[in-house]
């Protein structure tokens, strides 16, 4: 969960995770329903396909024994994974973070921008594990590494003074330590649009349909709609993609905005009424969508 989302946002749900999966077997037994459920709101909803695969690798196969195996596991990256190893299993590896990549860019004076430097940061990180006193507590290291990065050699105006390596770093030394790492310019965010269908029936129940697993939002509930896509929808476009033909759609004002990692996503919602709601999709009152969908659907209820 801490991987994108905030200690804050993180603390009370993770607590009431745990409460409905308490262990490794209830989670790889659980229906992918319910671990949607209890995700969303946290955004970056692959993390939780990715969880729940591995929970099932790991229900059948047993736990890995280093850091390999749990880079093959679904969701577990380079890092994570050397971070597992270290701590956990007191392999000698250096976890490659943004804290990591920061203090050894500095330390040796790495001037190729980041991404396409990422390899040799991690090559020389990984030469620190060479060193006896850190093959022997490659944990501590790891933490200590994190820890001077957060709060020593910052983003903006790094603490040399306070530095240990200080006499050692190569940046400090050519008086470019606070332009390191450097970076490629960020592309540009692109733009999305997308329409969306509010069906109610008498009771004032919602019609809701499950997302496709791959794509934004990959398996989450949510309002049937169109595609998102880079130009706005007509509306005569968009009624090609209504979920229930004939009926009379009435749009509500206003516009849901909903921003990922590199989009940003505009959304207009229609409303019909039907006496009774299809047989396929789910349904659920507007209450209990507000607890089930993802942040981005939520906005789209705001505006019924």
């Amino acid at each position: 969960m801490l991987q994108q989302t905030t200690v804050a946002a993180v603390a009370p749900r993770y607590a009431r995770f745990l409460e409905r999966f308490p262990d490794v077997g209830a989670l790889a037994a659980a229906d992918w329903g319910e671990l949607a459920e209890e995700w969303a709101g946290l955004g970056y909803y692959a993390r939780a396909r990715n969880l729940h695969a591995a929970a099932k690798a790991i229900a059948a196969g047993g736990f890995p024994a280093d850091s390999a195996g749990w880079r093959a596991l679904p969701g577990i990256g380079p890092y994570t994974a050397a971070a597992i190893g270290a701590i956990a299993l007191g392999e000698p590896v250096v976890p490659l973070d943004g804290n990591v990549e920061r203090v050894v860019s500095r330390l040796f004076a790495i001037e190729a921008p980041l991404p396409s430097s990422r390899p040799e940061l991690g090559r020389l990180a990984q030469a620190f594990a060479e060193q006896v006193p850190v093959r022997a507590r490659p944990g501590d290291f790891a933490q200590a590494l994190f820890d001077l990065g957060a709060t020593v050699c910052t983003p903006r105006n790094p603490a040399c003074v306070l530095c240990p390596w200080r006499a050692d770093c190569l940046g400090a030394a050519k008086g470019i330590q606070a332009s390191l790492p450097r970076k490629v310019p960020k592309a540009a965010r692109t733009a999305l649009h997308g329409v969306h269908f509010a069906v109610t029936d008498r009771e004032g129940r919602l019609l809701l349909v499950r997302r496709p697993e791959a794509g934004l939002l990959g398996g989450m509930l949510g309002l049937p709609g169109t595609p998102w896509r880079a130009s706005p929808w007509t509306d005569g476009e968009a009624l090609g993609h209504a979920p229930l033909p004939g009926l009379c759609w009435t749009p509500r004002p206003g516009i849901a905005l909903h921003g990922f990692t590199h989009r940003d996503l505009s959304m207009r919602v229609v409303a019909a009424q039907v006496p009774d709601l299809p047989n396929w999709g789910e349904r659920a009152t507007m209450e209990e969508a507000a607890k089930s969908l993802p942040t981005a659907m939520r906005k789209l209820l705001a505006l019924l």
